[in-house]
């Protein structure tokens, strides 16, 4: 059930400041992000349909959508036809592969890579 606040409006999973700096997209893609990180939100729970959410929060679907693409993308969601949305928890990584990533990151970085070529170069040399 969504409510009216003076300066936007709420839904059980995302609150939009209407008057705010930050995008309404990313305000649905942050909050989100936030309650998977924290918990709230589980692996494998379905979240609303972006055209229920964004009714929900008087949004345009498109906006939605946006959100859900950028969750997708960083792999906290997963969108399947006729599954729906739904949350992909991280896995725990173990604290010597965070730091094998991190410098990837680094010496990438250094190369002049960008995260995609990066992850590219990275699913490349997984074996099959």
């Amino acid at each position: 059930m969504s409510s009216k606040t003076a300066t936007g409006t709420t839904s059980g999973l995302v609150a939009i400041d209407a008057g705010g700096r930050i995008p309404p997209f990313e305000q649905v893609r942050s909050q989100i992000a936030a309650q998977i990180a924290a918990g709230y939100l589980v692996d494998g729970q379905r979240l609303p349909s972006v055209r229920a959410l964004a009714e929900e929060l008087r949004l345009a679907p498109g906006t939605v959508a946006k959100a859900y693409t950028l969750l997708e993308e960083s792999g906290l969601v997963h969108t399947a036809r006729g599954a729906g949305t739904r949350v992909v928890r991280p896995a725990d990584v173990p604290a010597d592969v965070a730091d094998a990533v991190r410098a990837l990151v680094g010496t990438a970085r250094a190369a002049g890579l960008s995260a995609d070529q990066t992850a590219t170069a990275l699913r490349d040399a997984w074996p099959a």
